[in-house]
């Protein structure tokens, strides 16, 4: 018998070919991902959860990387799309989006965070943003909870352009912080071009106490200003490794959307993704 199970989707996902210099971000302390992630690393990963498919996203900002994930995802089948890299803000950056082009690349990612403030509301930069819808791109919001004014206005600005904030813009779960972080993201949802990433809590909380109590009024406010429409279930693995097994992430969020119906649950473990990043993939592996 064919079989009927919901297609699920993780919308966040990581590879790498591990480096020290490159990855300085990576500290000691985090020794259990101080490695090379590959395609069968993240096959293994997605069976022993029944995930389906995954989008591959940059985790370093070069061209290199980008065409390291497209030839990834050209020679596995699980990986769906690639949310790369490019210099937004270049001048020739319309021949840099001809030179990648590729189907699976399907959006862009800068790593925001990592800026200074008011680096969303740089000229060059938003230039860059504004040729992405056209290309039928989309852009990941990877931003602290800080700089949720700045990314409310980088998303009016833009209001054409298909965006997702990833790990929920990273709320202060290890000091059980909510504010201002709710109320920016009650205002951001209010943007109906931008969806939300339900990935990278754990590791946002203390990695050796978390449990679903405590991610749960976190999550109850994603669900409460975006809705089942605009919510897309990733799980920011290897990064998560630090505080879960990719197996007990998934258990995490299914057990936190039990209650909801089988079409919500659709819709955020694989339909909304499909969606946000333009998916051919139908029904599961």
């Amino acid at each position: 018998m064919p079989n009927s199970r919901p297609l699920r989707i993780d919308a966040h996902h990581h590879l790498w070919q591990y480096d020290p210099q490159e990855y300085a971000w990576i500290t000691e302390e985090m020794a259990t991902i101080r490695r090379s992630f590959y395609e069968v690393d993240l096959s293994e990963a997605l069976r022993s959860a029944q995930v389906d498919a995954a989008i591959a996203v940059q985790a370093r900002q070069s061209i290199e990387e980008t065409q390291w994930l497209l030839s990834c995802a050209t020679r596995t089948p699980e990986i769906a799309a690639v949310v790369g890299w490019l210099p937004l803000d270049a001048e020739n950056l319309p021949e840099l989006l001809n030179k990648i082009s590729s189907p699976h690349l399907t959006g862009l990612r800068h790593i925001v965070q990592a800026e200074p403030d008011g680096f969303l509301d740089a000229p060059a930069f938003n230039h860059g943003i504004s040729q992405l819808a056209p290309r039928g791109l989309t852009y990941d919001v990877l931003i602290y909870e800080r700089q949720l004014p700045e990314a409310i206005r980088f998303v009016d600005r833009h209001p054409n352009q298909p965006f997702v904030l990833d790990h929920a813009a990273k709320p202060r779960i290890a000091v059980r912080e909510f504010e201002p972080w709710a109320t920016n993201m009650r205002k951001l949802a209010k943007r109906p071009n931008i969806c939300c990433k339900l990935s990278g809590l754990t590791t946002e909380a203390d990695w050796h106490t978390w449990n679903l109590n405590i991610l749960r009024p976190y999550l109850d406010i994603c669900v409460e200003a975006f809705g089942v429409n605009r919510l897309l279930a990733g799980s920011d693995w290897p990064v998560c490794l630090l505080a879960t097994s990719y197996s007990q992430w998934w258990e995490t969020l299914h057990e936190y959307f039990s209650a909801f119906s089988e079409d919500e649950k659709q819709k955020i473990f694989g339909a909304n993704a499909a969606a946000f990043y333009h998916l051919h993939t139908t029904s599961p592996a």
